[in-house]
């Protein structure tokens, strides 16, 4: 069950346009400790802004956020804003991993320079981490020898390197085929199983229904409705939302293999 303390992230009222661009209309949303939160909604709603603004990628021009105990709308010297991004994993739709290193080195670079970890602790805890995510077998390989899910895995090790307080997953099986989306899907859920803090914007949604605590809904940079998986996914209660779950969860629309869904979930029947 989620924590009753203090939460760990708060926004409150964020506004952010890009010059007369308005993108984010009065964000309010709250993720307790141990909770998986998914946003869910049409492109262009404001989604992956608002995964940004909690790292001080992007900053609103108005607004609270806070993280971890840290006010992001007040950070202004980069060593506080370095300090966020370390307890902030964030992974991305591209893998972002160091093609020029091996999948062990990938994961021990910055848990070496940026938190001082001794060598042979960052390496034992990265072979725990790549067996976690069904990757250990891979270690000394480079991100140029692996297919897209197994470069995702290894990008949520590599945030995970990291003690992170808190998880963002920003649509990280929509560049994948979707034969590999399955295995990526299962590390997440295994994450939130585990009490990993999640934020994952996607276009998943039978997976956002069963690993989520709370969905919220954008539409044009404005929460149009919020509550528990159960009652956003069965009986959401705003006409738009109830057209946009119709929609992407109608024929056409991809939705995860029932051979991948994390109850009856089988990695070998996925290529490693």
């Amino acid at each position: 069950m989620p924590s009753t303390e203090t939460p760990l992230v708060r926004l409150r009222d964020v506004h952010l346009a890009f010059g007369a661009t308005a993108v984010l209309k009065g964000i309010d949303l709250t993720v307790a400790r141990g909770q998986a939160v998914s946003i869910i909604g049409p492109s262009g709603s404001g989604k992956s802004t608002i995964l940004r603004c909690l790292t001080g990628l992007l900053r609103p021009q108005r607004g609270e956020l806070e993280v971890a105990g840290s006010a992001v709308h007040t950070l202004r010297d980069e060593a506080a804003i370095r300090l966020l991004r370390q307890r902030v994993g964030f992974v991305f739709q591209q893998y972002n991993l160091f093609p020029h290193l091996s999948v062990l080195d990938n994961l021990t670079l910055a848990p070496r320079k940026v938190l001082g970890m001794p060598a042979a602790e960052a390496r034992e805890q990265a072979m725990a981490l790549l067996e976690k995510v069904r990757m250990q077998h891979k270690a000394a390989a480079f991100p140029g020898e692996l297919s897209g899910g197994q470069q995702q895995r290894v990008a949520i090790a590599r945030a995970l390197a990291m003690r992170p307080a808190l998880m963002l997953f920003d649509e990280v099986t929509s560049a994948l085929d979707p034969e590999m989306v399955g295995e990526v899907l299962k590390v997440i859920g295994e994450l939130t199983e585990d009490g990993m803090t999640c934020v994952l914007v996607t276009h998943e949604m039978r997976f956002a229904e069963d690993i989520s605590d709370q969905v919220y809904f954008t539409e044009n940079g404005v929460i149009v409705e919020h509550g528990s998986a159960a009652r956003i996914f069965q009986q959401p209660g705003h006409p738009r939302t109830q057209a946009f779950l119709r929609h992407a969860l109608g024929e056409g629309t991809r939705r995860v293999p029932p051979a991948y869904t994390l109850r009856n979930f089988n990695p070998y029947h996925l290529s490693v």
